[in-house]
């Protein structure tokens, strides 16, 4: 399972982002994202050059429910050289791959699944609909799905278990990922990957740990 370590708090990139890659670049991390706002386009850049020299692999997940906005972050995920998009609002997948594709882009995309509402975001619906929208993710040849599991308002073990039963496609929990029961659920259901973000910038795993002291607990937990 993957875990992608998320530079991000409240939806937003840290503003001291590329330090922080400093500090946790010889954890054993594999995979590190940040999202589409918190930075200047060149921080960016810098910021994604760092992880090509750390050997890890990238993801850049956009935020916004404006169509526009979430285009300048396609393209800005171009443009640093991003191996993996997640998010965007599924009215948006299908344009999105086409848009890839055009450019000749060989970036993964994993778009929300279900309603997402708010900043930080929610994710609504039924789950009926959100397994709908992971089907038609599929059918349009998306690399997988991004949910927002424990921000969903509903039965949320119900959503994992439907999910995992009726979805081929690899799923990427993103969103309040913040305990290692959590962890363990996503690996008892075989998820494909997980964010976290906020809880390590906020010492959920270890009390009195630094990022990198986090990062390696979660670590840790998952080769258990």
């Amino acid at each position: 399972m993957e875990f992608i370590f998320m530079l991000t708090h409240h939806d937003v990139t840290v503003p001291d982002a590329l330090e922080v890659v400093e500090k946790i670049k010889d954890t054993g991390l594999s995979s590190i994202g940040c999202k589409d706002i918190g930075l200047t386009s060149q921080q960016y850049i810098d910021l994604f050059n760092k992880f090509r020299k750390y050997g890890m692999k990238s993801f850049l997940e956009l935020v916004t429910y404006d169509e526009r906005e979430h285009f300048r972050g396609v393209d800005l995920a171009i443009e640093i050289g991003a191996d993996n998009i997640i998010g965007g609002m599924p009215q948006y997948t299908q344009k999105t791959l086409d848009y890839l594709k055009k450019k000749e882009s060989r970036i993964k995309y994993f778009p929300y699944i279900g309603t997402i509402a708010d900043h930080p975001c929610i994710l609504q619906g039924s789950i009926a609909e959100i397994i709908q929208d992971g089907r038609e993710a599929e059918s349009l040849g998306a690399d997988g799905a991004n949910l927002l599991l424990y921000r969903y308002k509903g039965d949320q073990k119900e959503l994992l278990k439907e999910v995992t039963q009726k979805l081929e496609i690899p799923i990427i929990v993103a969103g309040n990922v913040s305990t290692f029961e959590q962890i363990d659920e996503l690996k008892r259901d075989n998820i494909w990957g997980f964010t976290i973000g906020g809880a390590v910038f906020e010492k959920k795993f270890i009390g009195d740990g630094e990022a990198e002291d986090q990062i390696v607990s979660v670590l840790s937990q998952l080769n258990e």
